[in-house]
């Protein structure tokens, strides 16, 4: 794939993602916990087009932080604990909560493949063993600032609805662990599957540093 080809796909990813973004801003459950679920979607998304021209990531990296994002806004739009498709599935399979929240988890596992080409190309690391145990380390460390973040919101808001819906336990005295356990898991599979793509892609798309 040329350079041309791989900034049209660029280009359309961030048109993807900015449907999505208007969609959710529109009319969601709650616009204070809109605001909450999507402001780290935002920033990340306006440091990456802002360093576009200086630092250009693969296509497989736009395409996970695209996923992310829109994983994101719809949690924002609906509240996490009420994203329809997967209310339905809760009440198919009898199941006792809404678990959008810990498929987001799992999906943000897929941010090791972004954490994977920033040391690749920013540090002297090389792909190995250790690679691999830097990246789960981060990507496990990113997700318990998450949880600690959620848990201050919540304190310094003083338990109001919008940051009940932010934490989005819904009950359950574990759900900390489990969301982070859930984004550990969704790193080493991203790792195991990606990991070979992304070399391919860092040896055709990435200017040499």
């Amino acid at each position: 794939m040329g350079k041309g080809g791989s900034i049209k796909i660029h280009l359309f990813l961030l048109l993807v993602v900015t449907a999505v973004f208007i969609w959710s801003a529109i009319k969601p459950a709650s616009y204070r916990t809109w605001l909450l679920e999507v402001s780290p979607a935002v920033v990340g998304l306006i440091i990456v087009i802002a360093s576009y021209n200086k630092f250009r990531f693969t296509t497989l990296s736009y395409v996970i932080i695209t996923i992310l994002a829109i994983m994101m806004f719809v949690g924002g739009h609906y509240i996490y604990s009420k994203v329809p498709l997967f209310d339905w599935i809760k009440d198919a399979y009898d199941l006792k909560r809404n678990h959008y929240d810990r498929f987001g988890h799992l999906l943000k596992g897929l941010f090791a493949i972004v954490l994977r080409e920033i040391l690749l190309r920013k540090t002297p690391l090389t792909k190995g063993p250790w690679l691999v145990a830097i990246v789960l380390s981060m990507s496990l460390a990113i997700a318990a600032l998450y949880e600690i973040i959620e848990w201050l919101v919540s304190k310094i808001s003083k338990g109001g609805e919008a940051a009940k819906n932010f934490l989005g336990i819904q009950g359950d005295i574990w759900d900390t662990q489990w969301d982070m356990l859930c984004c550990l898991i969704g790193s080493i599979v991203a790792l195991f599957i990606f990991s070979k793509l992304h070399n391919r892609l860092l040896k055709k798309e990435v200017v040499k540093e």
